[in-house]
């Protein structure tokens, strides 16, 4: 059954506060279940029950962080600048954002600009009155301005089905525990391994082993899930939402067309959680896992449900 937009919104809204503390949960199974293989299953729950408190601690922070400063890390990631209205080719972008967001029934987001010659864009944001939207240098260039304006209509409906805020959550989270298993492994490679350690060296290096591992276990198998489960379904409702707002599903059809020739984003190639967010995966297909970066539906199921479209 199709979802009106206040339902999408109201789902968006449980899903994000169900990832918040499913985060913790799930990590201090793993950890369980990894530390019965070595310990006693007493031992095991001890063990988690002091890593709950911490992990429930540092995911609520991480959140926090996400919330207040997520947005523009993942502008950071994506090596964007705001773009300046002085020329008239960055006036004229400027005016479609406007036009849209008036269609749209939004604040106006700020625009940004990724300098590379592929087509890309993504918008990002806690709610319509801070977000933003990012194109690529490509994207402005190459596309028609209706097509632009489609692109940029499909980045208001994430805007306003609040995707932009689940993606904030997810991406940082993720990011974080992807860096935290980096930095626990580093820590075993640079560590005097030579020199002798006392009981309770052995027995944290043991525990951060532990940690480790569950991390990696999540960020190898549970982190696809979620991209999965979250990923898809969104695109197709962000494509609805540009041929509602613009009255010209054909402009997005033709600019989807346009984008799956040349999506790839360079800087993005080493941050794989960026993929989830932007109107076509701009990851280089070479350096992924098989599927793991596959968050959109196919060009060609979206042209379809655009071309099924009426009323227009």
């Amino acid at each position: 059954m199709t979802q009106d937009v206040y339902q999408h919104i109201k789902h968006n809204n449980m899903k994000t506060i169900l990832l918040v503390l499913l985060f913790p949960v799930v990590l201090c199974v793993l950890i369980f279940a990894i530390s019965c293989a070595v310990m006693s299953a007493d031992e095991a729950l001890n063990l988690m029950s002091t890593a709950f408190p911490v992990i429930a601690c540092v995911c609520l922070i991480w959140a926090i962080v996400s919330y207040s400063c997520g947005s523009d890390m993942m502008l950071g990631f994506a090596g964007a600048h705001e773009l300046n209205n002085k020329s008239e080719e960055n006036k004229k972008v400027y005016k479609s954002v406007e036009n849209v967001a008036l269609a749209a029934g939004l604040p106006c987001p700020r625009v940004y600009v990724i300098d590379d010659d592929s087509l890309n864009a993504f918008a990002t944001g806690t709610s319509p009155n801070n977000a933003s939207i990012a194109l690529t240098r490509g994207i402005i260039k190459k596309l028609t301005p209706l097509e632009l304006e489609a692109v940029i209509a499909h980045e208001m409906g994430h805007i306003k089905n609040r995707d932009v805020r689940l993606d904030v959550i997810i991406i940082t989270c993720l990011g974080a525990l992807t860096l935290l298993a980096d930095v626990i492994a580093r820590s075993f490679i640079y560590s005097d391994s030579g020199r002798h350690n006392s009981k309770e060296q052995d027995n944290a290096r043991a525990i951060l082993l532990i940690v480790w591992l569950s991390l990696l276990v999540f960020n190898l198998f549970f982190a696809p899930i979620i991209y999965f489960a979250l990923s898809r379904t969104r695109e197709y409702a962000a494509d609805a939402a540009s041929a509602h707002i613009t009255r010209n599903p054909s402009a997005l059809i033709s600019a989807l067309q346009k984008i799956s020739i040349d999506p790839r984003v360079e800087s993005l190639d080493k941050c794989k959680l960026m993929g989830n967010i932007c109107i076509a995966n701009p990851l280089d297909k070479k350096r992924m896992f098989a599927g793991i970066g596959e968050t959109h539906p196919s060009v060609e199921n979206r042209i379809k449900r655009l071309k099924s479209m009426r009323g227009f």
